[in-house]
């Protein structure tokens, strides 16, 4: 981490935040903002930069978002704001958010923004790799929400309802711990669950992943809280009294997009049902979410503002299905072949070597009711047929792709098929593992690769 800092800092790129995270070898670094462009670029230089130096060390970056079942995935936190040229904050809520109608004027912008456009933030974030990690640890699910805390819900309550707000005194950290002074919590913490969380004087979005580009996020995000704020101004601009309107505009707004706040636990089944009774979108893979990037919506969208033209929109779509039927097609290609060239010969190997030894241990009248080995072999005889037949199915699912046309008909296809072929033989092939002695095993075990120094 030392020479990665001095290696950005040549770039200009200065890292604010250092550390473990919760996964074995996984760490976070956290750059200074800035603009969404400058900020791009220096998140390439910096994935490209990691991977330089760990090569140097003989080790591997690794940037895919889920590389281990059960182990933590990879992702970025999107840190979003808005200021001035001057460099005012704009989601800077102040000592009284409750009064200062600009912050509040900016944040309806953002949750208005967010609720009529989950696809595209979901779209944003769409990857083969990312989503094997949405849903769970430290990564939220696919349904799009925003986390306010408390506090800011309780301003927001009274400017819906016209309710007096009364700010709440800030909780006392337990520390439980005699000699250590009282001191009070940060009201303004996020939901870890939370894909879009209000962070004290921006918002974090959770969702994007480890190896994604961040430009097409900031695109999007940028674009449809322009085009609410547009719509804000010139209703703003024909006002007699411009804070009688804003807060008008702010009451009614609230009022109307207030389903896609939720402050509670984003990964519980409770959630994902109330969010759809809400109306939410949980679109759980790509394949659903990408077609939608060419809805008349979208398309007049990105039109009005100058981003993209409906050309370009159904370009990006088309490569970003087929990128996504290619990966598949590679992982199960990988998947055969590791399958058929590795494993195979593997256990094929233990099972003769326990059937030799049973025989010998008979062969010598050693008395034994029950040989353990011959039981072993049973059952891994029994798994390596199972294997064989999902090795069958997969090369099936494979070859069946071939005659799907359509881009968005063959990716969806490779999600239904390919892939779940693919988790059924990796499933026979982690039982087998689990029966059979580290030294037979063609491949590292996750103690091996994770761990073992």
């Amino acid at each position: 981490m030392k020479e990665l800092d001095e290696a950005l800092w040549k770039y200009g790129i200065y890292a604010k935040t250092k550390h473990n995270e919760v996964a074995p070898a996984q760490h976070e670094l956290a750059p200074i903002f800035d603009s969404s462009n400058i900020a791009t670029d220096h998140n390439q230089l910096t994935m490209a930069t990691m991977k330089d130096i760990a090569n140097k060390h003989g080790l591997v970056c690794l940037l895919h978002e889920k590389p281990f079942a059960g182990v933590n995935g990879s992702g970025k936190h999107n840190n979003w704001s808005m200021s001035t040229n001057t460099g005012k904050n704009l989601l800077d809520p102040s000592k009284n958010p409750r009064e200062n109608i600009q912050f509040l004027v900016f944040l309806a912008a953002v949750i208005r923004a967010v609720d009529e456009h989950q696809d595209l933030l979901r779209i944003s974030v769409a990857s083969a790799g990312n989503d094997h990690r949405l849903g769970a640890n430290e990564a939220p699910p696919a349904i799009i929400s925003m986390y306010l805390g408390d506090d800011l819900s309780d301003v927001l309550r009274s400017v819906m309802y016209n309710e007096a707000y009364t700010k709440k005194d800030a909780p006392i950290m337990e520390t439980n711990a005699d000699v250590l002074p009282n001191f009070v919590k940060d009201t303004s913490d996020r939901n870890r669950t939370s894909p879009f969380a209000f962070t004290g004087n921006k918002f974090e979005f959770r969702m994007v992943g480890s190896s994604e580009n961040i430009a097409c996020t900031n695109t999007i995000i940028n674009t449809i809280v322009a085009d609410v704020l547009s719509d804000f101004a010139d209703e703003l601009e024909k006002a007699e009294d411009l804070r009688t309107a804003a807060e008008e505009l702010v009451r009614r707004t609230l009022i109307q997009h207030k389903r896609i706040i939720f402050n509670g636990d984003n990964y519980s089944e409770e959630w994902a049902q109330e969010a759809e009774r809400r109306g939410l979108l949980n679109y759980r893979s790509l394949p659903e979410a990408l077609p939608h990037y060419t809805d008349e919506k979208n398309v007049r969208l990105f039109g009005k503002h100058g981003i993209y033209t409906e050309v370009e929109l159904r370009s990006r779509t088309e490569i970003i299905l087929e990128n996504y039927s290619k990966i598949l097609n590679i992982e199960a290609l990988t998947a055969l072949d590791m399958s058929k060239k590795d494993i195979v010969p593997a256990v094929t190997a233990y099972i003769k070597e326990l059937a030799e030894t049973a025989h010998l241990v008979k062969t010598l009248d050693i008395e034994s009711v029950n040989l353990p080995e011959v039981e072993l072999v049973k059952k891994l005889s029994n798994l390596l047929a199972c294997f064989f037949k999902k090795i069958e199915t997969l090369e099936k699912a494979v070859m069946g792709a071939k005659e799907v046309e359509g881009v968005a008909e063959n990716a969806m296809y490779y999600r239904d098929h390919v892939l779940a072929a693919m988790q059924e033989l990796r499933a026979v092939a982690d039982e087998m593992e689990s029966n059979m002695s580290a030294k037979h095993w063609p491949y590292p075990s996750y103690g091996t690769m994770l761990f073992s120094v």
